[in-house]
């Protein structure tokens, strides 16, 4: 199989996922073997749901929709241009993967297969059914893939390298398992936006996409501000307020109740509207349904300090503050190209 046939091979996936990533689930004709796979996926899609209370109907759409627009003949051969990829040797990747939003591994699924090498694939707890199933359409679509993808929720054995990701107590252990073998290794890390107060409403309304996605629960979510001395948060307060029916769900609700009670327990200042709090705090990661924030004495003095916290951070929201920025509203859509902790994992696939 050479690298065109599996670059066909993840746009007649693309194609596939398309169907399940609008309001309106659509069964297209033009896609290939939908009688055998259609009507299974959306059953996965009831599983998944019901498995994970964070992974709503919504939310899965929502990831499906970035896949889906992802795996199209222009962003793979954009994606893959730089590297030469050439069918060499085969090796065996084992990928652990975390579960905290909905396929959140499958762009380390795709890059190992994409590169040439077999996958053995370690799926967390919280999100484990949608990603076998596409793996099936893809083993059919392209019968050359059979052999080279499987799964396992035993200890992972007899791999040449890998790829994990999880917590910073988890990632410790990865490191010292994993020390005789190639590796990448992900630990927690938080994603923040530098404000100056002259933000527009659209741009703020944007942000609220970046702290409430996924329920804030992924690496790219905002989960702390930057901010001038004397900003005055009623803007903020305002343009997150179309994002208010999330109170509705049950694990938020009950997530924001506790966190309230414990600010107010503690007599700690916060500021909040119902439905999200704010907090001054030196930490990145903050709680569900909490965002921090810190004051800034200059831009510069604040470049300094992301720089020096680099290993804590996924991604910068701002404008016009820095080279490796991200425009507002847009840390839940990354490119092909946007990679982890800017670690590139095609890259390290063609060196082993």
């Amino acid at each position: 199989m050479n690298l065109q046939q599996r670059i066909n091979a993840f746009v007649k996936l693309g194609d596939f996922i398309r169907q399940f990533s609008n309001d309106t689930i659509e069964k297209q004709d033009t896609v290939e073997l939908n009688d055998m796979f259609f009507d299974g996926f959306k059953h996965q899609l009831k599983l998944a749901e019901e498995h994970n209370g964070w992974f709503t109907p919504e939310n899965i759409r929502f990831s499906l929709k970035g896949w889906s627009d992802s795996l199209t003949p222009e962003k793979l051969n954009t994606w893959l241009k730089p590297y030469k990829i050439e069918d060499g040797s085969q090796k065996q990747v084992a990928i652990i993967m975390a579960g905290n939003i909905p396929l959140v591994g499958f762009h380390d699924f795709i890059s190992v297969l994409i590169t040439g090498h077999k996958v053995l694939v370690k799926q967390s707890s919280n999100d484990k059914h949608l990603l076998p199933y596409l793996s099936k359409y893809l083993e059919f679509v392209e019968p050359d893939f059979k052999g080279l993808i499987s799964f396992t929720e035993e200890k992972v054995e007899n791999f040449d390298a890998v790829i994990a990701t999880g917590s910073n107590n988890t990632a410790r252990y990865f490191e010292y398992y994993f020390k005789d073998k190639p590796s990448i290794i992900r630990n927690n890390r938080n994603s923040v936006a530098v404000l100056t107060g002259n933000e527009t409403e659209e741009e703020l309304k944007s942000l609220s996409e970046d702290i409430f996605r996924y329920y804030g629960l992924g690496c790219r979510n905002v989960s702390k501000l930057f901010i001038p001395k004397g900003y005055d948060f009623d803007a903020f307060f305002n343009a997150m307020y179309n994002w208010h029916p999330i109170i509705e769900k049950a694990k938020y609700a009950n997530n924001y109740d506790y966190n309230k009670a414990v600010y107010l327990m503690s007599e700690f200042d916060m500021l909040e509207n119902g439905f999200l709090m704010i907090k001054e705090d030196q930490s990145y990661a903050s709680p569900i349904a909490t965002v921090f924030y810190e004051y800034y004495e200059s831009l510069e003095q604040l470049k300094e300090k992301l720089e020096a916290d680099e290993k804590q951070i996924q991604c910068i929201v701002a404008k016009g503050f820095s080279e490796n920025e991200i425009a507002f509203g847009a840390t839940q859509k990354p490119e092909l190209w946007d990679y982890a902790d800017s670690v590139d994992s095609v890259e390290f696939l063609l060196s082993i």
